[in-house]
């Protein structure tokens, strides 16, 4: 979905380096935290927040320097397709993905069947933000969202997300010692943010609490509503890789411009084998070129703009799409 930072799989690729004089400038001043916690618990409290609620929430708040540091120097890298698939889908990802596939598969097929979501992407998705639930962020999600907050550039949107979490605590659905995220606030093996887990976030194994941390029930199922939720339907893929013309006119690559196989076809649009796109009349598709012309260029279906709503990012789609076709064509 739309996050605040980056997804976990371009987070562990690039790293989030900086310089030494780097870190320093971007450090925020610790000396009104303390004031600021304090006005945040007031306004909390203002909005209806119990006190108990409160005190255990912001107990152990801390600033973390490290949360700045990271949203200030998210680097850019000059990377292609090409390049980034073999990265965030390596062999092993693909191979350990038809495993849990495997081992979780009666319980996927009935996820699956309820929410019209094929398994095969919730395990996709599952592998690309978290590594199957292995890397789901180590930081207090209290202490990240204030300290985002406090920091200011963002401050409307992390006091929004921060009240969430807040509800959060107070229905219980994690104890707030396992309340761990990304540095953005980002939790669960979902990497769910707080509003996302409002919103989306589903009590599967029925014992009252939505646990996307430590669930696979909840962890599945929620992911499975978002997608449902935004679109998806089980009857087509996501997209296919695909050739252009040499006389393809690149105006035409947009999300937002929508034909038939049938029209796309005529345009000179072929599978990536040279045959013909398949004969369905109930398919929209967009062509899509995250690089250029030369690098990979695909057929987005309606599965590949509700993936986009996950997460805002071409990059992101392709390795959930190719991971996703890798579980289902195992080599």
């Amino acid at each position: 979905m739309i996050k605040a930072c980056c997804s976990v799989a371009v987070a562990l690729l690039m790293g989030l380096s900086a310089t030494v004089a780097q870190a320093n400038e971007n450090e925020i001043s610790a000396d009104g935290f303390a004031a600021y916690v304090a006005k945040l618990k007031q306004e909390a409290l203002a909005d209806g927040y119990a006190q108990s609620t409160l005190d255990t929430a912001f107990a152990e708040v801390k600033l973390y320097q490290r949360s700045v540091k990271a949203d200030r120097n998210q680097p850019e890298f000059k990377l292609t397709l090409d390049t980034y698939l073999p990265r965030a889908v390596p062999e092993w990802k693909a191979k350990k993905a038809v495993e849990k596939y495997q081992e979780h598969r009666d319980l996927l097929e009935q996820i699956g069947a309820e929410y019209g979501v094929q398994p095969r992407f919730i395990v996709a998705l599952w592998g690309i933000e978290t590594n199957f639930g292995s890397f789901t962020g180590g930081q207090d999600v209290i202490s990240a969202l204030t300290t985002m907050a406090y920091e200011g550039r963002r401050e409307a949107f992390f006091k929004k997300e921060l009240w969430h979490a807040l509800t959060i605590v107070e229905e219980q659905h994690i104890p707030i010692e396992q309340m761990r995220g990304s540095w953005a606030g980002a939790m669960g093996q979902t990497q769910f943010m707080p509003s996302s887990f409002m919103q989306y976030a589903v009590d599967y194994d029925g014992d009252g609490r939505k646990d996307i941390w430590g669930s696979m029930g909840d962890v599945f199922a929620s992911a499975a509503n978002y997608l449902k939720s935004v679109g998806w339907r089980d009857d087509v893929t996501w997209g296919r890789q695909v050739q252009l013309p040499d006389s393809f006119d690149a105006s035409l690559a947009s999300l937002k411009t929508k034909k038939t196989l049938a029209e796309w076809q005529q345009l000179g649009v072929r599978r990536m084998d040279g045959s013909d796109l398949p004969q369905r009349d109930d398919i929209e598709a967009s062509v899509v070129i995250p690089d250029d012309q030369q690098g990979r260029v695909y057929l987005a279906y309606t599965n590949y703009d509700a993936l986009m709503r996950w997460n805002r990012s071409h990059y992101f789609v392709a390795a959930v799409g190719y991971l996703s076709d890798r579980i289902r064509f195992p080599r």
